[in-house]
């Protein structure tokens, strides 16, 4: 029951009342509880909402992507080669998490600024012969930092998964003479597929959501949708839209949840 209690007060309730929100009217600066669908057609019919979610979408399954690449390699090292060093190298892989996440954005807005540490490398190596402002402020920027920011969270699954990975399974295919890469695709991949799909749910979530890395580092027609439901709540005072905006990003999560929690990824979570 205390579980139960918990999760209706601080979740169940409030998604309700959110979701009630996104079926009202705005008019000026006032919400009238009114049923209807305005908010999400208008997020349909208007093309710089539907451009905003598309771009949202591409980030985060970019970042998805290239933190899983980036993620396998390392959480197979650490389990299977790492051997009195694992402690040691997670506790680093979770160090950047100790500190805060704006510490960590403002970091990247350094090294990739227009005096900052790349630009000031690639002269020194003669690449550039002077500062370029490509690094910062566009998509590679936003993308670059919230590859760095969400990568923890996909190689604990990838861990955790390699580590109920069975050895004798994997000694089993190379004495039938298996070679690596079939027991790679055949006997391997499909046993860590639970905690891949784990960690991509997270990065992929956390990157819907993102606002602050899109304001720090991102152009000015780089905003995501979190940057417009964050401006619906506070500037815009427009509450009815911006739930029906946030109801979106939800939406899509869940549908996503619903269908990789049938492989088992929520077990790795």
């Amino acid at each position: 029951m205390p579980p139960c209690l918990w999760m209706l007060g601080f979740y169940f309730i409030p998604l309700a009342i959110l979701l009630s929100y996104a079926f009202m009217q705005h008019q000026y600066v006032e919400v009238i509880p009114r049923f209807t669908w305005e908010n999400f057609a208008q997020i349909v019919t208007n093309s710089g909402y539907r451009n905003t979610v598309i771009r949202t979408l591409y980030i985060a399954i970019a970042v998805t992507i290239i933190d899983t690449l980036l993620a396998f390699p390392v959480a197979y090292f650490l389990t299977k080669y790492a051997g009195k060093y694992k402690q040691l190298l997670t506790i680093l892989i979770l160090l950047p998490l100790w500190s805060s996440y704006l510490v960590r954005v403002f970091a990247w807005r350094i090294i990739l600024g227009y005096n900052g540490v790349l630009n000031s490398l690639l002269i020194s190596l003669g690449i550039l012969s002077q500062p370029s402002s490509l690094f910062l402020y566009n998509q590679f920027s936003m993308v670059v930092t919230l590859c760095y920011v969400w990568l923890p969270f996909t190689i604990l699954p990838l861990v955790t998964a390699f580590e109920r990975l069975p050895n004798n399974l994997l000694e089993a295919s190379a004495d039938l003479g298996g070679h690596p890469l079939y027991t790679f695709r055949k006997v391997t991949f499909p046993l860590v597929l639970p905690g891949f799909l784990a960690g991509s749910l997270s990065v992929f979530s956390l990157t819907m959501g993102d606002y602050i890395t899109p304001s720090l580092v991102g152009g000015a027609g780089d905003i995501l949708i979190g940057n417009i439901v964050a401006n619906q709540f506070g500037v815009a005072d427009n509450w009815p839209l911006g739930s029906a905006l946030a109801m979106v990003v939800l939406l899509l999560i869940f549908g996503l949840i619903a269908i990789i929690s049938r492989k088992g990824a929520l077990e790795n979570l």
